[in-house]
């Protein structure tokens, strides 16, 4: 059994403000992923001055934080905000669902290409490359925090996480992490030349990548409290990537017969 670091979830504080691990990873996701996409921007010759891409980013933060905080009270605790909708807006207590976040950005973004008169898809093949770096750095601040632990395990990395009870669990945090964030990472670079052409290609195979992913990881995560396994044997993240992986392998297809034609 491993030992679970006991980090400090507050970085610093700033005279009576916290600034927590968790924050500032999502601050780095930003900036990482607007470096990568900038990069791309200008190697592929995509018509954003870095003035519009500054706002493009406005749009992709609000979907990302709007989208992932309505989907956590829509699929994950509904009847608690019913009663309690004041806390909705109570975001700094947790509750952020990536299935919502993804709905959300893809919202925004449609929003943003349409007022601006951009290619989605292309927009988007550019997004998806520097998406998982996102969402690698998210799980490290879900680790940090102890919180979306495993499920107990007698496997010898196990750890006791200080919510979780005195016996082991999967850190299926750094599982995800190492998955969703560098394996898919990685794969997504190495087909972002090959698949240029071919708009929304791309986009797909990160739809298609993170929820296999995600279905498989959750065997391993513990589900959450109030809603246990639905059906006696599943998750609602399960349920939430399988409906994403039918999406993404539709988007696929309809994508590769679209730039057949052209």
């Amino acid at each position: 059994m491993l030992t679970y670091p006991q980090i400090d979830p507050v970085l610093m504080y700033i005279g009576p403000f916290a600034v927590h691990w968790y924050g500032m990873m999502y601050l780095a996701s930003f900036l990482i992923s607007y470096g990568i996409t900038w990069h791309l921007i200008k190697k592929r010759q995509f018509p954003m001055s870095r003035d519009v891409l500054d706002m493009f980013y406005i749009y992709m933060m609000a979907g990302v934080v709007l989208g992932g905080r309505l989907g956590y009270v829509f699929f994950y605790d509904f009847k608690s905000y019913l009663e309690n909708p004041q806390d909705i807006l109570a975001v700094w207590k947790g509750g952020m669902s990536f299935h919502g976040g993804l709905i959300g950005v893809i919202i925004a973004g449609l929003l943003f290409c349409r007022s601006n008169k951009f290619d989605f898809w292309a927009l988007a093949d550019i997004l998806a490359v520097s998406a998982p770096i996102g969402l690698g750095l998210g799980r490290m601040g879900n680790f940090i925090n102890g919180e979306l632990y495993g499920r107990v395990t007698q496997v010898p990395w196990g750890m006791v996480f200080p919510e979780g009870g005195p016996l082991p669990r999967h850190p299926s945090q750094l599982y995800e992490a190492f998955l969703e964030g560098i394996i898919l990472f990685i794969l997504l670079w190495i087909l972002k030349d090959r698949l240029k052409h071919r708009p929304g290609v791309l986009g797909s195979v990160f739809v298609i990548g993170y929820s296999v992913i995600r279905f498989i990881v959750e065997f391993f995560r513990e589900p959450d409290p109030q809603l246990g396994y639905l059906a006696g044997f599943i998750t609602m993240g399960q349920i939430l990537s399988l409906l994403m992986l039918i999406a993404g392998c539709l988007l696929i297809f309809l994508r590769v017969k679209s730039t057949r034609k052209t």
